[in-house]
């Protein structure tokens, strides 16, 4: 079986990519998830946070005793609270290429063009085969505007596209008023792949301590189906490459996710959960399949599920949900059956 495809202009020997995650702070676990059959690995994040904290801490030793910046401080985290720092990472970057033999993918994860456009630059720099731009934003100002809130994602995109040669993808949010016009708009910014979609962790309230607290859960395959459907649409409707993560799993997700238009499937909770030899057993599931099937290559199925021959997506989207909706009743003993 020829499981080979292309990412970002990369050749990559299968569409399995670990996700950003903490697998990839460890140089041991990266080789490890090479070995693994990983086609390629997307570092983890360097934080927006991380870069202010840094500058604050230069400017804390030129300007001590000022205060000049206290109120920062106090809701900013303790530099020593995060697990690398900035000359860190790239040390890292540099070390797993040298490493292991597939391409290594940079992360950044933020909001503003505040030290993004440097540091992108230097992780270019240090070796990294392309920069993934993890954008995390959940507008909370009344005044601010859907438009606003689009323009702060260009900006950012076409300033770091402008500052790097290596291709740039962007992981973003489901959470906008229309997915296919947002998407074509980073292209043109710059963005050679779309990531779909970013996970809004969701905080939760200790109502004993009193407090807003995090709450991590790791996804599950049904959590596929949003990014599938959206890949579904915008296969072969825009001239980037199209990643899908959240929600992979199994070795039936990533048939899915390849067949819908993906170029690559990523994954973090399935590794998370239940180990970097994951990887293997789902590529080795993915062979059988595609010989039971008569599939020869993950390029011969890429699409094939995809809505890219449907005159009318829109349309085709609202009879399925009308079908679905009038595809259920109630059993003789109560229950409904769909």
């Amino acid at each position: 079986m020829k499981l080979n495809t292309s990412y970002l202009g990369l050749s990559l020997k299968n569409p399995l990519v670990p996700s950003a995650s903490p697998l990839s702070k460890d140089l041991e676990t990266i080789e490890k998830m090479a070995e693994a059959g990983a086609g390629a690995i997307v570092m983890h994040s360097l934080f927006e946070e991380q870069l202010t904290a840094s500058s604050m801490e230069i400017d804390h030793f030129l300007d001590s005793g000022t205060e000049s910046f206290g109120e920062a401080l106090s809701y900013l985290p303790q530099w020593e609270a995060y697990d690398v720092g900035p000359d860190t990472y790239l040390e890292h970057i540099h070390e797993a290429k040298k490493t292991v033999d597939i391409p290594i993918i940079g992360s950044l994860n933020g909001v503003s063009n505040s030290g993004w456009i440097t540091f992108a630059k230097m992780i270019e720099e240090a070796g990294a085969d392309a920069l993934e731009l993890n954008i995390y934003h959940i507008p909370t100002d009344a005044d601010i505007s859907g438009i606003d809130v689009e323009a702060m994602y260009l900006e950012v995109i076409k300033s770091v596209c402008k500052t790097v040669d290596i291709p740039v993808a962007v992981k973003f949010g489901p959470f906008f008023s229309s997915i296919p016009n947002i998407s074509k708009k980073m292209i043109e910014a710059g963005a050679k792949g779309l990531v779909m979609f970013n996970r809004f962790y969701q905080t939760d309230i200790d109502i004993n301590e009193l407090e807003v607290v995090p709450n991590l859960i790791l996804s599950e395959s049904s959590e596929l189906r949003l990014p599938l459907r959206w890949t579904a649409i915008l296969y072969n409707r825009i001239q980037a490459d199209i990643a899908i993560t959240s929600g992979i799993h199994q070795s039936l997700d990533v048939i899915k996710g390849v067949m819908a238009g993906a170029s690559v499937t990523m994954m973090a909770s399935e590794l998370l959960a239940n180990g970097i030899n994951r990887l293997s057993s789902i590529q080795k599931g993915i062979e059988v399949w595609m010989e039971e099937n008569e599939y020869e290559s993950i390029e011969q199925m890429k699409g094939s599920m995809s809505q890219m021959n449907v005159e009318e997506p829109a349309a085709f989207v609202r009879a399925n949900y009308v079908k679905v909706l009038q595809s259920f009743r109630p059993d003789p003993t109560g229950k409904l059956i769909w």
